[in-house]
């Protein structure tokens, strides 16, 4: 049978198809790089926003049309909504995020214990979905309750994933040729908060330094008051990427409380200067949102400014999206929605501000770049497209296919798209 793999939304969604990818692979089964060439399709959906539910039908409907394929729907919008989910055209079966560790022994009609992912290596998911960097499952579910957040009505409580477990699918990706490990999860500061062991994501992090050969570790989203101090030392080790993602959310403080952040304005500058001390050159980006319910002008402003001040290497701007059964969308005040548009314009140019001063810091320097596409441009000649590891975008000509390969780069010039360099080789 072929099958065709699709996601919408966050790494750990990425994670997650990547180990069906292994499952279907371990029975037998082929992907393919198109939903038109498939037997079978899953996608696996998102409700962060109500854009991300709104990508997750229309992804749905449109493998729908590429064929007869029998189509699956998983995920956390298809969770929240399985009827809606199930009345979408070519739908045969939806599974709940409950269930989702078991998606392809349920379709397949097999017992999980008939799965031998021992000798499966993870390797990339044909056609957009390949990637070069692979993307670990850790831990999933929240026990946050952020007053704007879906996700953790969707994903329950936190879990977390025992070492032996993660550091297998770790070697697995690597023995399929990956140079990029990127461990992901919910609320991966809460990794190992469940066990009862005493470790948490710092004893992580030291086993897979320890016990693999990964030629690069990266940590995804982090919530600031998870970090301490002590946890900085791990950057010892040159294989941790120089890249913190710390979602900030607001830059107002009455907003932070609104929404029941468990930081404060003080608390988040003093975790920036501890990180930026440790870890030279580290790219701390963040997210945040615009729109807020009760969010004033004055308070927006302080929010902006605040975001101005910390200087960050880049982020991503949400414009606030009520999202059924949360507190915040009980809320009063609401901002009218051509208000949180221009919100999110003005947002987004302090951070495009402050990501072009970082990135132009480093013109002149050297720096070791995975290339994660390269595209061929004229005969013996490739455009190369890829990341360091403090995720500065770097461009490039190269007169091989250098896909999945860490070279040195010279870092010549900065665009709109990324800096310029040329291949130290």
């Amino acid at each position: 049978m072929n099958v065709y793999l699709d996601t919408v939304g966050c790494r750990l969604n990425q994670s997650e198809i990547e180990t069906f990818a292994r499952q279907f692979r371990a029975a037998g089964h082929q992907l393919v790089a198109q939903p038109d060439q498939a037997d079978l399709v899953v996608v696996n959906t998102c409700t962060v926003t109500a854009a991300a539910a709104s990508d997750s039908r229309q992804h749905i409907r449109q493998v729908a049309r590429a064929g007869g394929a029998r189509v699956v729907a998983t995920g956390c919008w298809a969770t929240l909504e399985p009827d809606l989910a199930a009345s979408l055209p070519g739908v045969n079966l939806v599974v709940p995020n409950l269930y989702k560790d078991q998606l392809v022994p349920i379709v397949l009609q097999l017992a999980p214990e008939t799965f031998d992912l021992k000798f499966i290596q993870r390797i990339p998911i044909p056609g957009s979905r390949g990637r070069t960097r692979a993307f670990i499952k850790c831990q999933d579910g929240c026990n946050n309750r952020c007053t704007f957040c879906i996700t953790c009505i969707a994903r329950g409580p936190s879990r977390s994933r025992l070492i032996r477990d993660v550091l297998s699918d770790i070697h697995a990706a690597l023995d399929g040729g990956a140079q990029e490990i990127v461990l992901s999860g919910v609320h991966l500061g809460a990794w190992g908060a469940d066990l009862g062991s005493g470790e948490r994501l710092t004893q992580l992090v030291q086993a897979v330094l320890a016990e693999t050969e990964t030629p690069r570790l990266r940590l995804s989203s982090l919530e600031p008051w998870d970090l301490h101090p002590e946890f900085f030392a791990l950057w010892e080790d040159p294989r941790l990427c120089r890249h913190l993602h710390l979602p900030l959310q607001s830059g107002c403080a009455a907003t932070l409380r609104r929404m029941a952040r468990k930081t404060t304005l003080e608390a988040y500058v003093a975790l920036l200067e501890t990180a930026r001390s440790a870890i030279p050159q580290v790219a701390i980006t963040t997210d945040v949102i615009v729109g807020f319910p009760g969010e004033t002008d004055s308070e927006f402003e302080q929010s902006r400014d605040f975001v101005r001040s910390m200087h960050f290497a880049g982020g991503h701007v949400f414009t606030y999206s009520e999202r059924p059964s949360t507190a915040a969308a009980r809320m009063p005040g609401s901002v009218p929605h051509a208000v949180r548009k221009l919100r999110n314009a003005s947002m987004q140019s302090v951070l495009a501000t402050s990501e072009a001063a970082y990135q132009q810091s480093f013109l002149g320097t050297q720096a070791d770049v995975l290339w994660e596409s390269a595209q061929e441009y004229e005969h013996q000649d490739w455009e190369l497209s890829g990341l360091t590891d403090n995720y500065l975008r770097v461009l490039s000509h190269a007169p091989a296919k250098l896909w999945n390969c860490i070279t040195p780069v010279q870092l010549t010039g900065y665009t709109e798209h990324g800096l310029v360099g040329t291949l130290s080789l």
